[in-house]
């Protein structure tokens, strides 16, 4: 499994993801309460740029007239059809068996750094 340095830590702050090339694969890293997570940026549906969609919460609910926001941040919108996708796990909010690609991330400080922490993403 190859390592790469994605980005420093501070360039994605909580709430906020970047999108960047890896091997040739674009990738989108997201920063949820400080947890780093990444995706493939692409919609297993239609192929859509997956991680230019919105990232919202999920919605539930217990009956008619009742809805609620929960996981805030954790959820990501294709921009094309509106799928909804996990980030954390890559699968589909109402079809767990539709996914797309999750990468390993990792934190780390290299040799003669200060002050910054580096995101990994650990390819396969």
């Amino acid at each position: 499994m190859k390592k790469h340095i994605v980005a420093i830590v501070g360039d994605i702050p909580p709430g906020t993801h970047k999108i960047v090339e890896v091997e040739g694969r674009s990738v989108g890293i997201y920063n949820i309460n400080g947890g780093f997570h990444a995706l493939r940026n692409i919609c297993p549906h239609q192929g859509a740029e997956l991680c230019k969609g919105m990232v919202t919460a999920a919605v539930v609910s217990s009956g008619p007239g009742d809805f609620q926001f929960e996981r805030e941040g954790e959820i990501v919108r294709c921009p094309w059809h509106q799928w909804e996708f996990d980030i954390q796990t890559g699968c589909m909010i109402i079809d767990s068996s539709m996914r797309t690609k999750t990468y390993d991330v990792t934190v780390e400080k290299f040799g003669v750094s200060i002050d910054n922490d580096y995101v990994l993403i650990h390819m396969q």
